[in-house]
């Protein structure tokens, strides 16, 4: 495995550009450093890597996540993002621990909400024991990530969104002051206005939720 991580660090390292690292790095409000690779040139990169490797034809890598979700440089997560969603079919229930790791350690919107959304609402929809053992605790619990992982776990369900939990998660969320919660509870309540708009009317009218989500909860409803 070192070898392969060895070969994306050489295709990186060969594209670092500093001009580039800065801004980047400020749009991130300082959280991470960067290499300066900007996605179209990082998809690229991946790209390649993947067709070298060969990695996407080996059973799923924990220990390759795990080595890029180490590294110093926010692009490393980046292309551990894209493995992961290259290998969404081969997920297993006993991933989520997996999942829960990388929301919890280098913890941002970049990488939470594409974890959320993408191998943790496969895991959930194919697997939906671990909504009880594990993503209702996460909804209750302290942890800001993985409230947002809770609330918006279901974000691709459409008309297989479980109402009566995804208005459970929220109304346990419903007096929280973080932003990146009531940004949350809007995001899912919009899209699943998409589906079901006149149930999402009916539960911002009768529940008492911030601005944010509200107005965020309330673009495509009439």
């Amino acid at each position: 495995m070192q070898e392969k991580v060895t070969l994306l660090t050489s295709l990186f390292e060969g594209n670092r550009n500093e001009v580039n690292a800065g801004p980047m790095k400020n749009y991130m409000k300082g959280h991470f450093n960067f290499l300066g690779i900007k996605t179209p040139l990082r998809n690229e990169l991946q790209k390649h890597f993947f067709e070298e490797s060969k990695l996407l034809k080996e059973p799923f890598q924990h220990d390759f996540v795990l080595r890029l979700w180490e590294k110093d440089e926010r692009e490393y997560q980046y292309a551990a993002l894209a493995y992961i969603a290259k290998s969404l079919k081969k997920l297993q229930k006993d991933d989520l621990e997996l999942m829960e790791h990388l929301i919890t350690t280098k913890s941002w919107w970049d990488t939470v909400d594409m974890l959320a959304a993408h191998p943790v609402g496969m895991i959930a929809k194919e697997f939906p024991e671990v909504i009880e053992s594990s993503i209702e605790s996460w909804a209750s619990g302290d942890h800001l990530w993985l409230r947002r992982t809770a609330i918006l776990f279901q974000l691709r369900y459409k008309d297989e969104t479980d109402e009566k939990l995804l208005y459970a998660f929220i109304r346990q969320n419903a007096d929280s002051k973080e932003f990146f919660i009531r940004k949350a509870i809007g995001w899912a309540l919009r899209e699943y206005s998409k589906t079901n708009p006149s149930s999402v009317k009916q539960f911002i009218q009768n529940n008492r939720l911030a601005a944010l989500s509200v107005r965020e909860g309330s673009k495509y409803i009439d």
